[in-house]
């Protein structure tokens, strides 16, 4: 098979009312611009019908492909497992929930050039007040810690280069984080006003507790790393480089 330009990471957990829609809708959004792509779903120990749907859109189609999970470990897990899986120079990440519209993916890649992360950014979100409270108030303060203005960090509707994996630290909690990591290896990152929509089928895997609680202890150690990290730039150099290696 062709090496695929684009690679689509989504994990996901007891899904199976989205995944056909949304890998009908991905191939439908990258199929015209006429380059090889890959879906990769992520299936992080789902209890439904989603293995069984992942294993005949397989073979129906080899394009999309799937790994699972040998136990539910959670989403910034399945997240770096799908990245390791994937081939492709331009890499798309996106949730199961079919919040995002695939459709909508071309926003995100029309500014992947100028810049090297376009990050989403849901501007009017479509859930419930509490979940939209409590996001509010993660990015507030996200943002104080973490020393970053990032509007939705935690939007899972990206896209970016390759060479930008380099710049994450597998931790459980890093799909709160990645454009902050983005940046501190400087990267060009830009937010993309996306639409957001009520989710259709299956339901929220976070909640107070899991979101707020656990984002808290992740957000210090990332402003730890933050402060911590090595960072230079070599001014001048004999002329021994790569080849003395």
């Amino acid at each position: 098979m062709e090496a695929p330009h684009y690679s689509a990471v989504i994990p996901v957990f007891n899904e199976e009312g989205n995944i056909e829609p949304l890998a009908r809708g991905i191939k439908e959004t990258l199929e015209p611009r006429g380059v090889p792509f890959e879906i990769i779903f992520v299936d992080d120990g789902s209890h439904d019908g989603t293995l069984e749907i992942l294993r005949r859109l397989h073979m129906e189609d080899p394009r999309v492909r799937y790994i699972r999970l040998d136990t539910n470990c959670g989403q910034s897990t399945a997240l770096w497992a799908g990245l390791r899986e994937a081939r492709g120079k331009v890499i798309i990440t996106m949730d199961g929930d079919l919040q995002n519209d695939p459709h909508d993916i071309p926003l995100l890649l029309d500014k992947i050039g100028p810049f090297d992360v376009a990050t989403g950014w849901r501007k009017e979100r479509r859930d419930p007040w509490l979940k939209r409270v409590s996001t509010k108030i993660a990015n507030w303060v996200r943002d104080l810690v973490t020393m970053e203005q990032i509007r939705d960090t935690a939007c899972g509707f990206k896209a970016f280069k390759r060479e930008c994996l380099e710049a994450i630290i597998p931790f459980d909690g890093l799909h709160r984080f990645l454009p902050t990591l983005f940046r501190m290896r400087g990267f060009r990152v830009c937010e993309v006003p996306v639409p957001h929509y009520p989710r259709r089928y299956g339901r929220s895997k976070y909640n107070i507790r899991n979101r707020l609680l656990r984002g808290v202890m992740d957000m210090w150690g990332v402003r730890w790393l933050k402060k911590r990290r090595i960072s230079y730039e070599v001014e001048e150099r004999s002329g021994c480089h790569e080849d003395c290696l």
